[in-house]
């Protein structure tokens, strides 16, 4: 058990951990911060433009300078970038410094919940499963490694109210909130 005051949500690209997060941050009264879209807003561009511009590698830098700056705030709920777990930093200040809850998602489900999704670069393959297949035999073990809490398959058979309260009642049942 990590006691904190922050709930950072980690997973798979699709799994929900913006809009359960959103969710969550109004349950728990915490402000809520989406990684992406605070490079986004930084940066003044699309996350897929960065990716064009710099590179998977200058995306990860802004992305590492973001997470090193938003794990330091108390009180907060943050979904993170799904790759952000592939950086060992980023890792260490996810598992130290707040709650990690994996909302993991099985790739078909990815595959449904995606399947118009043209903003994200690193979906941009011809062969999109094998694409998150391959992710996912690269992140699954990283976000093990950091997880508190693992809360399977959410939101699969499932609308966004119920995935939320099922997500709720986990993390509730073993989160140790600490104040801020």
């Amino acid at each position: 058990m990590n006691p904190s005051c922050n709930l950072f949500l980690v997973g798979p690209t699709g799994a929900g951990k913006t809009s359960i997060g959103r969710q969550l941050a109004i349950r728990y009264r915490l402000p809520f911060v989406d990684l992406d879209q605070e490079i986004e807003r930084r940066s003044g561009v699309p996350v897929n433009t960065i990716f064009e511009i710099e590179g998977e590698a200058g995306f990860r830098r802004r992305e590492q300078a973001a997470l090193e700056e938003y794990s330091h705030h108390q009180g907060i709920v943050l979904a993170s970038g799904a790759g952000a777990v592939l950086d060992p930093g980023n890792r260490k200040h996810l598992a130290e410094r707040g709650y990690v809850a994996w909302l993991q998602v099985s790739v078909p489900a990815q595959l449904q919940r995606l399947a118009q999704d043209t903003t994200r670069p690193l979906l941009a393959d011809p062969d999109r499963q094998r694409k998150l297949e391959t992710m996912a035999a690269t992140r699954t073990a990283l976000y093990e490694e950091i997880a508190d809490l693992i809360i399977p398959h959410l939101g699969e058979h499932e609308g966004l109210s119920a995935a939320t309260k099922r997500c709720v009642a986990l993390i509730d049942q073993h989160w140790n909130r600490q104040a801020a």
